[in-house]
């Protein structure tokens, strides 16, 4: 059986493990490897990609996929003053933990303006926390 310490004080390994696991396949999908990954597993959890690509209507802004445990995946960009992201688009999905094939679609559609994956706002999927659901859908 697998044990979970308290939320306040981080998440399990095998947690940890399951998702950069999903994270590196979410990353394959979108064409680069998991070096490009960060994780924060503060709760929520959350995850950045850095990407190689830009966006045609934004040539000078680096592009990024972000994933949190509550909204799922979206695409952002850097601001120019470098501080915080500015977000894009949420993947139209249902499911926090969407098919990397999914994702990468998301991302095709975005570069080619085609809104029909994405959507301008972020909806709650799930509550922050109970990785122990997680970890089972990630193994």
């Amino acid at each position: 059986m697998t044990s979970f310490v308290d939320a306040d004080l981080g998440v399990d390994h095998g947690f940890d493990r399951a998702l950069r696991g999903y994270l590196a396949r979410v990353a394959a999908a979108a064409g680069v490897g998991l070096e490009s990954c960060t994780v924060d597993l503060d709760v929520p959890v959350s995850a950045y990609v850095a990407l190689d690509r830009r966006l045609e209507r934004f040539p000078d802004r680096d592009l990024a996929l972000l994933w949190d445990e509550v909204h799922r995946w979206s695409a952002a960009i850097e601001a120019s003053c470098g501080e915080d992201l500015i977000v894009l688009a949420y993947l139209e999905h249902d499911d926090v933990l969407a098919e990397p094939e999914a994702v990468a679609r998301f991302l095709t559609a975005l570069r080619d303006s085609d809104h029909s994956f994405g959507r301008p706002d972020p909806r709650k999927l799930r509550r922050a926390g109970n990785h122990e659901e997680l970890l089972g859908r990630l193994a």
